[in-house]
Order: C-alpha cells, then sequence, then structure tokens
C-alpha cells in the first residue's frame, strides 16, 4: 500500500507477517512494556525503544520513487463552417481567429491540439439544416480519455443546433470556450412557413400559413412579399410584420407544385436567403375520370376495361354501341340495351368533368350528333384529352376524321388499311419521348421482343410527334398539342394481342399507362421539360427534349450566385448533371427558356431561422464547464491581436478579460520504479540487540 509524499516519491509498506498476527505480536510487546513501566523497572524506554524498532522492521517500509513521462493534454478547436458564417466578415474572422488561437497553444509543450470543423465527417449527406458543433467535438475526442481533455473552444457565430440540454455532463471535458465571429446589435428580417400541407387535390386551393418577422423586436407595420408558382409570373401582396397570415396555394397540376415567396428586405439585413421561401406541394387527383366509347363489340374492348378498371383511382364510364340506330328488325326496345346512351348528359352537360375520352373503333352511325363531337373538339382545345383508337372504320367515309374533331386529329386516313403482319416498332424520335422511351423489350441494334399485330390503317400524319410505327414503317402512334389540351392517335386496334400473350406479349399496360397520363398532363410524363430533383444536398438537374439539346444550365443558389451546368444526355430524351448544395434553400435552374426550382432543405430550416450572432444558445454550457464567451472583434485589434491562452490547475478559474484558460492536469505514465528500504536489516539487529542489551544493564544496576 504506497503512501504519496511528494510527487514521484511515495513509502511503500510490505509487513513480513500477516497484519492479524502482527498486531498481535506488538500489542503483546506493548503490553510488557507497560507492566515494566507500572513496576517502575529501571530500561522501561530502551525496551520501549526496540520493541518500536523490532515492529517498524517487521511492517517493512520502503521508499519507492517512480520514473515519470507526462502525457500531454488534448485541447479541441471546433471551427463553424455552416452556411450562416458566410454572412459578412464572419468567414474572414473565423479563420484568422483560427489562426491566432492554434498558434498560442502550440507554443505549450504539454498541450495537443487538433482541429475540428462542422463540415469534415458529417454523416449521411444530408443539407446542412442545422449547426452541429458538439457532434464534431465528440468525433475529434473520441479517443482521448476525459482527464486528459484541457478544454475546447468554439469558433462561432453561436447558433449551434445540438447544444446538450444538460449541460452539466460536459464539465468533466474541461472548460468550452465560445468566440463569436458577429457584431453586437445585429438585425434581420425573415420569412418562415408556419404550416403547409404536403398533399392536395388538383383543382382546389391549399392553404398555407406564412409569418414575418423583424428581430430583434424591430416590428414594421406591414411588407410586400411576392409570390411566384413553378416559376411562373410574379404577384405582390401586403402582409402584416409579426402575425400569422394565411395564403391560398391553388393546386394547377398534378406533381410538385412550387410556390416561392419572397419578402422584401429591411432597413437591417444580414442575409437576403432567409428572405425566401418555397413550399413544395404535391398535386394528386382525387379521382380521374375516363369516358371509354366504343363503336361495336370486339376482342380488344375488354382490354382497355381491364387495364382502367385495374386502377382504384380511376372512375370509368364505358358505353358500347351495340345497335346502330338505322337498323330495324323489330326486336323490342326493353331487350336492345340495360342502359339508355345519355347522351345529352355526357357530351353537354357533364363533358368538363372528364379529364379523358377514349374513342375506341368508332365510326360515324348517327349516334352522336354534329353538335356533340364539336363539343368534343373544344372540350379538347380547353385543355381536356382525347384518345382515338383507329379500327377499320376510320379509313371508310364514315370516319371521325371527317366530323369536327377532324380539326384536332393530328393523322389523316389516307382510305386504305394495311392486313399483313407486322411489328410495332419505336421510331428514333419515339425513344426519346416519355410515352415509349425505354418500353420493356424495345432494343436499339435489334427488332423489339414483343409479338406481331395484323391489322394497320393507313394514315398520314398533318402534326404532332410519330412515336411508333408499324407496316412499311407507316405512322402507329401520333401523339399530339391542340390549344392547352392533348390528343393521341393509335392507328391500329389490336393491341389487345399483347394483353393476351399472342407470341410472347407485349408491354401493352405501361404502353397504355404511360399514354393514358401523358394525355393527362402528368408532370413525369412531359417531354420537353426542365426538372430537377433533391436527395439530401445532391441536386439532380434534368432535362427532357426530342431533340438533342446541347444549352447549358444556369444555376442560381440561396445567396444569388450563378453557376454553369453542362447536362449529359443519354440518348434517351434525358439529359443530367448532378450538383452539391452547399447551403439549404432555394436553387433556381434555368435554361434560357424553362425555369424550374429546387428547395434543398426543410421548409424552416433552423441554419436560416436566425443568423444573429449570439450567446445565449452557448451560455448554459460556458456556465456548467467554466468556459467564457467573448467576441472575435474585441481582441481583433492593438498590437497582439486575439484571445490569450493560459493553462490553467483545475480549481481555478478558466476565463477572464481578454483571456482564456485551458486546463492543466498533470497526467503522466509510469515507465520505471526504484525501491529502497527505509531500514536495512543490519540497522534494525544493531538497534534492537543494542536497546536490549542497555536496558539489561540499565536493570542490573
Amino acid at each position: 500500500m504506497p503512501v504519496d509524499l511528494l510527487s514521484g516519491i511515495s513509502v511503500a509498506l510490505a509487513p513480513l507477517l500477516p497484519w492479524p498476527v502482527l498486531g498481535v505480536l506488538i500489542g503483546f510487546a506493548l503490553l510488557v512494556v507497560l507492566v515494566a513501566a507500572l513496576r517502575r523497572a529501571r530500561g522501561t524506554l530502551l525496551r520501549l525503544l526496540a520493541v518500536l524498532v523490532l515492529a517498524l522492521a517487521l511492517i517493512n517500509p520502503s521508499l519507492v520513487q517512480e520514473k515519470r513521462d507526462p502525457i500531454k493534454d488534448v485541447a479541441v478547436v471546433v471551427v463553424d463552417e455552416s452556411p450562416s458564417q458566410a454572412i459578412g466578415d464572419r468567414r474572414a474572422r473565423t479563420e484568422r481567429a483560427a489562426e491566432q488561437l492554434i498558434q498560442r497553444m502550440k507554443g505549450f509543450d504539454d498541450l495537443e491540439v487538433r482541429i475540428a470543423r462542422t463540415g469534415e465527417g458529417a454523416e449521411g449527406g444530408g443539407a446542412i439544416n442545422e449547426t452541429h458543433l458538439f457532434d464534431a467535438l465528440n468525433r475529434a475526442m473520441a479517443d482521448v480519455p476525459r482527464r486528459r481533455m484541457a478544454g475546447a473552444v468554439f469558433i462561432t457565430d453561436g447558433q449551434v443546433h445540438d447544444v446538450p440540454q444538460v449541460p452539466s455532463k460536459l464539465a468533466d471535458i474541461g472548460p468550452i470556450h465560445t468566440l463569436l465571429t458577429g457584431d453586437r446589435n445585429e438585425g434581420d428580417r425573415r420569412i418562415a412557413i408556419v404550416q403547409a400541407p404536403n398533399y392536395g387535390i388538383v383543382g382546389k386551393p391549399v392553404e398555407l400559413t406564412i409569418r414575418i418577422d423583424d428581430m430583434p423586436g424591430r416590428q414594421s407595420a406591414d411588407a410586400a412579399v411576392t409570390l411566384r408558382q413553378d416559376g411562373g409570373p410574379p404577384g405582390t401582396i401586403r402582409v402584416p410584420v409579426g402575425q400569422d397570415v394565411r395564403v391560398d396555394l391553388p393546386i394547377a397540376h398534378g406533381g410538385q407544385n412550387v410556390l416561392e415567396l419572397e419578402v422584401e428586405p429591411a432597413k437591417q439585413e444580414l442575409t437576403l436567403a432567409n428572405n425566401r421561401a418555397a413550399v413544395v406541394v404535391n398535386g394528386v387527383r382525387d379521382r380521374l375520370r375516363v369516358l371509354l366509347v366504343s363503336g361495336e363489340p370486339h376482342a380488344g374492348e375488354r382490354t382497355w376495361r381491364n387495364l382502367l378498371k385495374a386502377d382504384p383511382a380511376v372512375d370509368l364510364v364505358h358505353f358500347t354501341i351495340l345497335r346502330p340506330p338505322e337498323k330495324q328488325d323489330g326486336t323490342p326496345i326493353r331487350e336492345l340495351s340495360l342502359i339508355a346512351f345519355p347522351i345529352r348528359e355526357l357530351f353537354e352537360v357533364k363533358l368538363d368533368e372528364f379529364d379523358l375520352i377514349i374513342f375506341d373503333r368508332y365510326r360515324r352511325r348517327g349516334v352522336l350528333p354534329q353538335m356533340y363531337l364539336e363539343n368534343i373538339a373544344d372540350y379538347v382545345r380547353k385543355g381536356g384529352a382525347l384518345l382515338e383508337t383507329s379500327g377499320q372504320g376510320y379509313a371508310s367515309p364514315l370516319s371521325l376524321y371527317r366530323t369536327p374533331l377532324g380539326a384536332i386529329l393530328p393523322a389523316a386516313p389516307s382510305g386504305q388499311t394495311v392486313d399483313r403482319p407486322f411489328l410495332p416498332t419505336v421510331t428514333d424520335v419515339g425513344r426519346r419521348h416519355p410515352v415509349t422511351a425505354g418500353l420493356p423489350g424495345d432494343r436499339l441494334d435489334a427488332p423489339p421482343t414483343w409479338g406481331r399485330w395484323f391489322h394497320q390503317v393507313d394514315v398520314t400524319p398533318n402534326g404532332g410527334t410519330v412515336v411508333m410505327q408499324g407496316a412499311e414503317n407507316r405512322p402507329l402512334l401520333v401523339l399530339d398539342r391542340v390549344g392547352k389540351g392533348r390528343v393521341a392517335q393509335l392507328a391500329s386496334d389490336q393491341i389487345w394481342l399483347w394483353s393476351r400473350g399472342f407470341e410472347g406479349g407485349g408491354p401493352q399496360a405501361e404502353l397504355l399507362r404511360r399514354l393514358a397520363h401523358w394525355l393527362m398532363k402528368e408532370p413525369e410524363l412531359e417531354e420537353n421539360d426542365l426538372r430537377a430533383h433533391v436527395d439530401g444536398n445532391r441536386i439532380t438537374v434534368e432535362r427532357r427534349s426530342l431533340t438533342p439539346d446541347p444549352r447549358a444550365v444556369t444555376l442560381t443558389d440561396p445567396s444569388d450566385r450563378t453557376s454553369t451546368l453542362q447536362l449529359a444526355d443519354d440518348r434517351s430524351g434525358r439529359a443530367v448533371a448532378t450538383v452539391t448544395a452547399g447551403a439549404p434553400g432555394i436553387y433556381r435552374i434555368s435554361d434560357g427558356e424553362r425555369t424550374t426550382l429546387a428547395v434543398v432543405g426543410a421548409v424552416n430550416t433552423p441554419e436560416l431561422a436566425d443568423v444573429r450572432s449570439t450567446g445565449d444558445r452557448m451560455q448554459p454550457v460556458a456556465e456548467a464547464t467554466g468556459g467564457g464567451i467573448q467576441w472575435v472583434t474585441d481582441s481583433d485589434t492593438g498590437p497582439n491581436p486575439g484571445v490569450e491562452v493560459r493553462r490553467t490547475q483545475p480549481d481555478r478559474s478558466q476565463t477572464g478579460s481578454g483571456w482564456i484558460g485551458l486546463r492543466a492536469n498533470g497526467d503522466y505514465t509510469v515507465t520505471g520504479v526504484t525501491d529502497v528500504p527505509l531500514l536495512p536489516v543490519g540497522a534494525v539487529l544493531a538497534l534492537v540487540f543494542g536497546g536490549l542489551l542497555m536496558a539489561w544493564r540499565r536493570e542490573g544496576r
């Protein structure tokens, strides 16, 4: 059991007998001496001296001297590289303060300095939405025992979002100091999204709640807010400052609807990045209403019905014309049809309620008057969708092309039909169109793997885009835009052969699904479009075009800095480029013709919620660990700029005006031990026998 006397020197006790035995012997000897003392025997003191020397010899004390090598303490400098540090002169002050601090720390031989930056070692590759300095500190000192920690210094603007809820648990790290890089009495204005839905019904508005704050407390009466939806023309509203305000966002289409909001600058601004906000609301269709009119019963009729009924979001209204009006054979009326064809209700009263109208193998037979066909043409021009699948009747004088619909149909019949086997193929432009690009079974260097068809109407395109061809490279599938609406024409009624698996079948379900969604203007199937996808802090820019487009796109970041991206074309109608976002916010991408937005980070990212420099968040940590909070600007001037660094004892003050302290722990490792007995054997025997002899002689007188 060593007993410390001085640093590196101690006394060790190694008794020659067990302590209980040793205690009994020493106690008995002392009892004999006590009895002699009570009898006033001569030589009692000499006997006591001999007993004590003998007892000390049995205890066997020795002097232990350790050879110690000091262990360096560890101090961590955490440098904040979050986006808010790019405001004003903060970045320059941070680097200057870090350089000065590290140089002064390196002047201590017993101190190891480690530097941790918030941009290093982050997990997940996500966008920088928060400042996590304590995560960086924990990574830097992961392999260091707490007893070796001298402390830490944070160089930051004070907006730290991972401060522990119980700062007292950090006390064993040592003092944690904060050097603030901003200016005192800063002010800023921000716009925040208080409430926003993730989804909305197409055609119906959704309600947003926004709020504008002037910080710290300098509230203006109101402010102008500019709103822009999907990069369209801007609109302006006046919004009271410091209050929650409701704004209606119309959901114009399916997919992402992006509303961009920007509030005018205040008199005092740190950054305009938090003067902007964006809301992304996914538009979904409540129910898709499809009207399918089959001109006559045929084998492919069920293909359409099965496809449309398989989707629970589709309301299908299907009528098949079983008997033309001119046929008179005396059949009772009650046996002609289960349901009367409500022509006026469908094609006049409720026509605009349908999202898609399909004419399947229809020919003029007097069922639909010309007036109703004109209504359908107007319905398409106003934004509706029409799909015509041609049967034998399209090549006859009874063709739909010879009705008001002929003005919007993209292909005119020649009057001929092709009745021989052929393999439907995708055209070169069709391989760039999202409706037919990458269809399962299509191959660039060989015929497709799907089955043949046997009937096709010969048509001549007078507009639109031919994406598939059939016999002798005749147009098979033609897509066109008419006014605000869309039209598709399939010059054959034999796609049902694929659904029956003839010769291996084909991708009829995928083709018809894409075709219907393109007609109903699903954004993912736009053939000429610019869009951006966000995954964490990675922005993928994609441009679709029917012809290769060599133009670069311009990327504008939340700080209004611009850069150029060159997109790589993959020969399938897509040109793609990927860039890493350096900060959360709204990124604008434009190719000069189209513009899209990318929203990186949360709707209300904490990193931009309050960008003022403050020590309020770090004050509990400073109090719990004995650290201090100082402003870089206070020590950035003078003959010796920068904060002073001192090595302090653990029980002393760790901070003061213009200086910070780092705890001196005095830790070490023992590399050798020297053990020297305090009572040599010869000396002990001489003292014991000498004492006893002198006591006997004294007693004999």
